[in-house]
């Protein structure tokens, strides 16, 4: 993704006015883009969905989500959970286990890491995205995450969100449990 922008240092003299990736950093000039990173994740036989990361609200959980995301981990994951009734609420993934299929067991899996929950001040709203608690430890999340179909305003505060739907909702609302996500990149 890339922008025109303007940049303005007056205490240096500088004036930049080029396109930048929106994406990066312009490391030469210490100046941080103002989007953040995005995750593009290609759901077999649905469509794209593009995540935009909030690096600099959840920076320890959207540090871990882009490593297990670069590394492949996600890839041919399949949703686990996906909840519409009584009303609309999420869709999961995350747990390798279910790139073997879906059983009983899958859906309390992951990397192996433990990472804490960072209050990001991010509303639980649709297309918000969130690192799903390890069961037992409401405090801690690993490699699930889910994208919400609908507010959920009584999960603010407990779970640490780190994203926002921002292209492919409706590829969001359109996924069934067994769903295979073929890959997942991230875009800096």
């Amino acid at each position: 993704m890339t922008r025109l922008i303007r940049v303005v240092m007056p205490t240096r003299g500088l004036f930049l006015l080029g396109l930048v990736s929106t994406l990066s950093l312009v490391p030469a000039l210490g100046v941080r883009s103002i989007v953040d990173s995005t995750l593009t994740l290609n759901i077999a036989n649905r469509g794209t969905v593009v995540i935009e990361l909030f690096s600099s609200k959840a920076p320890k959980t959207t540090a871990h989500i882009s490593k297990l995301a670069s590394s492949g981990f996600y890839n041919g994951q399949r949703f686990h959970r996906v909840v519409r009734r009584p009303r609309p609420y999420l869709v999961q993934i995350g747990d390798p286990a279910s790139k073997s299929g879906l059983s009983d067991s899958v859906g309390s899996g992951g990397s192996g890491a433990r990472i804490p929950f960072e209050n990001s001040g991010q509303k639980h709203t649709t297309g918000a995205v969130a690192l799903s608690a390890i069961p037992g430890q409401e405090a801690v999340g690993d490699s699930q995450f889910y994208i919400l179909l609908a507010d959920a305003p009584f999960l603010d505060g407990s779970y640490t969100v780190f994203g926002k739907v921002v292209q492919g909702m409706d590829v969001v609302n359109k996924i069934e449990r067994g769903d295979v996500l073929t890959t997942v990149t991230v875009n800096r």
